[in-house]
């Protein structure tokens, strides 16, 4: 019995089986592969060099990595950064040590999720990166210069990959039946709908490729079809890196969209968050961020909408409340545009930062006591009230070193055109 387990096959995902071992079956990035290109050269030439590899899940960063050692005949040492600490990367080494010295061969050394090292740990390949002792390939879905060190990044040449196209995924898939165990066929509808829900991962397209596979492998003659992939995509989401490169690139273009005033741009790139599993709540609090940032007091019911969307949201969860934070958005896209708030706040706060703690004026404070009174707290105020149009014209609320300051210049768009008169107008009182 025992012998009989041990002769079993070892099952691999249909992913491993399909990973090509040369660029002629490599698909995509071609705006790195392409003829001529720099990185071909170099595989092609069989001379490698240190290089970071930046992309999203599923566009071939490993199976690269892997082309590049078989053209260099080099040794392919492999660690993940989400299982592997200083004791695997010293192992490592050794064992390119020992491959250079007693075989005369290159080592590449493939690091998976690389952005997951600390400093230290980057830092430790740096020696051997220098005396050519590994050749160093990092695999990151994160941005590099946010997550790797200087030292680390200017060793290595950094290659952006991008998303496969449909048509390579197609592609991807076609070749993958074959040598599936029942090779089922696979009409074009459902071709279309699982190439789609891939969203440029190739890994991800065969995964979803071989659940399907097993959900039709007792029929006679298996075939999938467009009924069985959405049976397979069933509360499935589309990639979504919450926290990552693409949950911050996307939450960028949704509130550049509303800023822009493109009122369907915004709602594309919230129903994409939405759709990938980002919180309602976090989109709810950057579109109140929005309504201020963007709109101010060009129509101050942006923020009112924006504050009830978030409360909508709120209370009534998911999926109800997100058609208000769609209302929410389409109604900041068409609204006028100010920013004229949040310069003036911010040039107000950066004086506050950069200036001494300026007294409070005497006529601005408050006299609750005889002291103070006496002390001419309050002396000479001017109840606005009591002045004609309750405005006190000429009177001076800054602190004397700040007098005549102006942070807020309201533009002409919306209700801020409004205001702007009436801020002009009061202000030729004060010069009267």
């Amino acid at each position: 019995m025992s012998a009989d387990l041990f002769s079993q096959d070892i099952y691999q995902p249909l992913a491993a089986k399909q990973r090509p071992s040369d660029l002629t079956h490599f698909f995509g990035q071609l705006h790195v592969l392409g003829e001529g290109k720099p990185l071909r050269e170099s595989i092609n030439s069989g001379i490698p060099h240190s290089m970071i590899l930046w992309g999203p899940p599923g566009v071939g960063k490993t199976t690269l990595a892997k082309i590049i050692a078989n053209a260099a005949n080099a040794h392919f040492e492999t660690i993940s950064a989400v299982l592997s600490g200083v004791k695997e990367i010293r192992a490592a080494v050794a064992t390119a040590q020992q491959q250079r010295d007693s075989h005369g061969r290159k080592t590449i050394l493939f690091v998976d999720e690389v952005h997951r090292f600390n400093k230290s740990q980057q830092d430790a390949f740096l020696p051997y990166v220098e005396d050519g002792t590994l050749i160093f390939i990092g695999a990151t879905t994160e941005n590099p210069s946010f997550e790797l060190n200087n030292a680390l990044l200017s060793r290595c040449r950094v290659y952006v990959l991008k998303s496969l196209g449909v048509d390579d995924i197609k592609t991807i898939i076609n070749n993958a039946l074959p040598i599936l165990p029942i090779a089922p066929s696979i009409d074009n509808q459902a071709l279309d709908l699982l190439a789609n829900a891939a969203d440029g991962d190739a890994r991800r397209a065969l995964n979803l490729l071989e659940i399907a596979t097993d959900l039709v492998a007792d029929s006679n003659q298996p075939s999938l079809n467009q009924q069985t992939i959405e049976q397979v995509l069933v509360g499935d989401n589309r990639r979504f890196d919450n926290k990552g490169e693409y949950f911050y690139d996307q939450i960028s273009a949704l509130h550049k969209s509303v800023r822009g005033s493109d009122p369907d741009a915004s709602l594309y790139w919230l129903c994409r968050m939405l759709d990938g599993g980002c919180d309602p709540l976090y989109l709810a609090r950057r579109i109140v961020r929005i309504a201020s940032e963007d709109i101010g007091n060009a129509d101050p019911r942006a923020l009112e909408i924006a504050l009830n969307a978030y409360q909508a949201q709120e209370r009534l969860g998911s999926p109800e409340g997100e058609l208000s934070l769609a209302q929410a958005v389409v109604y900041l896209a068409v609204a006028a545009k100010s920013n004229a708030v949040y310069q003036a706040y911010k040039a107000a706060m950066a004086d506050v930062r950069s200036t001494p703690s300026y007294e409070v004026p005497l006529h601005l404070r408050n006299a609750p006591t005889k002291l103070m009174q006496e002390l001419d707290y309050g002396k000479d105020y001017r109840y606005a009230h009591d002045e004609q149009g309750a405005y006190a014209a000429g009177e001076n609320y800054m602190p004397q070193q700040l007098e005549d300051k102006q942070y807020y210049f309201p533009t002409e768009r919306g209700l801020e055109g409004k205001i702007a008169e009436k801020l002009n107008y009061l202000r030729s009182l004060d010069k009267k």
